[in-house]
């Protein structure tokens, strides 16, 4: 089979993909299928999947292919430039993911702090632990 040599292939990805940013808006506003019914519905194929993958290691594998040297040099070429930026857009969010955190820790009695070190001041963290892990698995 005759194909591109891979200089030629992903500079042409890179090109027509780089250029793409309209119909990638395109797309998100139109989908030709909800996201969340066709995600839903491959639930299963997603336990099989990841049932396969730790079956076969993929995870520690994928880990050792990338290595510490690729996440550092694509986190200073691309994230720190998108940070900041990421971080405003997402303000919203993340109020509206951490209010019913904060509800439930305004909620919290805490127990009488004891001596440094004393298991009662044990306690009041197990209480603030136990209270924020009922909250995320809906207890």
């Amino acid at each position: 089979m005759q194909v591109k040599n891979l200089s030629d292939t992903a500079s042409k990805w890179a090109r027509r993909a780089g250029s793409a940013s309209q119909e990638y808006s395109e797309g998100v506003s139109n989908p030709r299928r909800s996201w969340e019914q066709a995600t839903k519905a491959s639930e299963k194929n997603y336990e099989a999947g990841v049932n396969a993958a730790i079956g076969r290691k993929a995870f520690g594998k994928g880990v050792g292919e990338a290595g510490d040297a690729k996440w550092q040099q694509r986190s200073q070429e691309l994230g720190s430039a998108r940070f900041s930026s990421g971080v405003q857009a997402s303000e919203g969010a993340y109020n509206e993911g951490f209010a019913p955190y904060l509800q439930t820790l305004q909620s919290i009695t805490l127990p009488p702090r004891g001596s440094k070190g004393s298991p009662e001041n044990l306690n009041r963290v197990a209480a603030v632990a136990n209270a924020l892990r009922a909250k995320k698995v809906g207890k």
